[in-house]
């Protein structure tokens, strides 16, 4: 695997848009550093006069936006090397900087919730710019039964800098620290596992090589399942702590109420999807029989079922692919596209050291960027349309909104990268030149299902479950959580797979467990995604007009209410019972095809 320092310049992401310098972000941090210092300036002063309401409300802006830039540029250039010590310093920095920035300005909401509505309203009022701030007060108010006093707000604000020791240990870990056997190839030769190159290894059409990988990586992870259920059981604590602080009645409420999600738009997943899993055992039967094997195992999940067309893509045929395919979104979303691959928004390739996996990020006023570890699998076609997805939002987002709304709800993050990949496996499957290769794509559409509808909630069930034992004191063991998830996935796959002792040890290596209530709406994204693809591929009257007006409305408005742009009621569970019921019309069509 190349070093940071050996890949090419054009495969790698321009973050000098961003900030032109390592030595320039030090400048940025000193005079952010100094200027954080003037939120005392305001404090015990808000209800002064609407003047001074709004000079501090525009001061938090600047700061946040600053703030913003120091921490989003020294996490991606740590995220190129995460051994790199200097980005790690730099990073450090930029995150007690933020953590200082939220204990400074924690009076803020106090003292406005404080404030008689009367003379509120009246600020309101004034001719003086604070109009601007309605919205984002409007969200403060919502929450002033769970705000505390100034003095226990900027102990809170003090604390959190103190507790994400879990996440930050799990992620050095994981990504930097954590390294996995080597496994002998499909010529002999010796491969080494990395978190970068496991899917590819278990979609191998040998069963030898899948199996060895996946004994190979849950192996390592099985050496530190007391480590890694001590750091995810301190961070579940991490979170009812701050849930009970803030007066909630549990963790999953405190987490979905700072998105504006109801706590039903949750269970209704869980439920319609629950009701369903009959779909997903009988999607487990059929690979079992189109693999032709006695027993299904899990590491024969990734594997495609259509050996035949089992190919490999350039990053260049990746790209042509992924822009005919996004052409319902017609001119102007096409060039924003074209504008990414050619202005270096995108991480393309694997190196040693670089964190694991994709994502979509950046800061408001500049472009937005890609992380990928690109192997040429269909996977990574899929992959590069999911995060174009999340940055043209970004884009649209923060062309249309001021700093203060750009940054959407993570509810709605996953809407638009998913839709992106809806509309590519539609064209894809419309494009397929014969049975085998329509079966091919068939099967990767399927597997996005399995992937993110049920594997996400699966994930969602598991996180919920583990927060509520850790809420009632119960003790969160490497033992009591590897035995809660093994009974998810038997009840997930059903009667016709071989649950393997290894999968025991997945929940060991997710990410998104250290950002509570985060995967839940990946399921949910997919199932609006889907509705939406459906309602541009058919050409509905409005359909495109609606999904560019939620791709720019930021938070400008509540997260359900901006798919209903869209046409879609994420407060019922018509979407993701549509969705499934379209599962189970594939599946079919699957079937129909072998």
């Amino acid at each position: 695997m190349k070093k940071r320092s050996e890949v090419e310049i054009k495969d790698t992401w321009k973050l000098e848009d961003m900030v032109a310098s390592d030595s320039q972000w030090e400048q940025l941090f000193e005079e952010a550093s100094s200027k954080v210092k003037q939120y005392a300036d305001y404090k015990g002063r808000l209800d002064e006069s609407a003047d001074t309401l709004y000079a501090c409300l525009k001061f938090d802006d600047e700061i946040s936006r600053e703030t913003e830039l120091l921490y989003v540029y020294s996490r991606m250039r740590s995220d190129q090397d995460t051994a790199d010590q200097k980005y790690q310093d730099m990073f450090s920095r930029a995150q007690s900087l933020s953590y200082k920035a939220s204990e400074y300005s924690s009076y803020i909401v106090p003292e406005i919730l404080s404030m008689p509505e009367e003379k509120l309203d009246a600020y309101m009022k004034a001719d003086n710019g604070i109009s601007h701030f309605k919205r984002a007060l409007e969200m403060v108010l919502n929450k002033r039964e769970h705000t505390l006093s100034g003095e226990m707000e900027e102990l809170l604000a003090q604390s959190y800098d103190a507790t994400q020791g879990a996440s930050q240990i799990f992620t050095m870990f994981n990504n930097a620290d954590v390294k996995f056997p080597v496994i002998t190839g499909e010529n002999g030769e010796a491969v080494q596992i990395t978190h970068g190159n496991y899917i590819s290894l278990m979609e191998n059409q040998d069963r030898r090589i899948r199996k060895d990988a996946f004994e190979g990586l849950y192996s390592v992870y099985a050496q530190y399942s007391n480590t890694l259920a001590a750091a995810f059981s301190t961070n579940i604590k991490q979170a009812v702590f701050y849930a009970r602080a803030k007066k909630y009645e549990s963790s999953r409420q405190y987490y979905l109420a700072g998105n504006e999600v109801p706590e039903l738009v949750y269970d209704n997943l869980v439920r319609a999807v629950r009701d369903n899993l009959p779909k997903l055992h009988r999607y487990a039967g059929v690979r079992r029989k189109l693999l032709g094997v006695d027993e299904l195992h899990m590491y024969d999940l990734y594997v495609p079922m259509v050996a035949e067309y089992d190919r490999r893509y350039t990053y260049e045929e990746a790209k042509a692919i992924v822009k005919e395919g996004l052409a319902p979104l017609g001119e102007e979303y096409l060039s924003i596209l074209q504008e990414g691959f050619d202005s270096r928004w995108i991480d393309v390739y694997e190196n040693e050291g670089k964190r694991s996996g994709a994502y979509s990020w950046g800061t408001y006023g500049s472009h937005p960027y890609v992380l990928l570890n690109f192997h040429g699998t269909l996977n990574d076609v899929f992959t590069l349309a999911h995060e174009m997805g999340h940055s043209i939002h970004s884009w649209y987002s923060d062309k249309n909104q001021p700093f203060t709304y750009a940054g959407y709800k993570i509810f709605v993050a996953e809407v638009a990268s998913t839709c992106n990949e809806a509309l590519l496996i539609r064209h894809l499957l419309k494009k397929a030149g014969s049975r085998e290769e329509k079966a091919y794509l068939l099967n990767h559409f399927l597997e996005s299902f399995r992937g993110t509808l049920f594997r996400q909630t699966m994930f969602a069930e598991f996180e919920d479950m583990a927060h509520k034992k850790g809420a009632a004191g119960e003790s969160l063991t490497a033992q009591s959580l590897c035995r809660m998830y093994r009974q998810l996935n038997v009840d997930y796959f059903g009667p016709e797979m071989n649950v393997d002792a290894q999968i025991d040890y997945e929940w060991e290596r997710i990410p998104h467990f250290y950002t509570p209530f985060y995967v839940y709406q990946y399921a949910t994204g997919f199932s609006a995604a889907v509705a939406i693809s459906s309602r541009i591929m058919k050409g509905e009257e409005g359909a495109l007009e609606g999904y560019k007006k939620f791709l720019s409305g930021g938070c400008s408005m509540t997260p359900i209410e901006l798919l209903k742009l869209c046409g879609v009621d994420m407060s019922t569970t018509r979407p993701v019972d549509e969705a499934l019921a379209f599962f189970g019309e594939l599946l079919d069509e699957f079937e129909g095809l072998r």
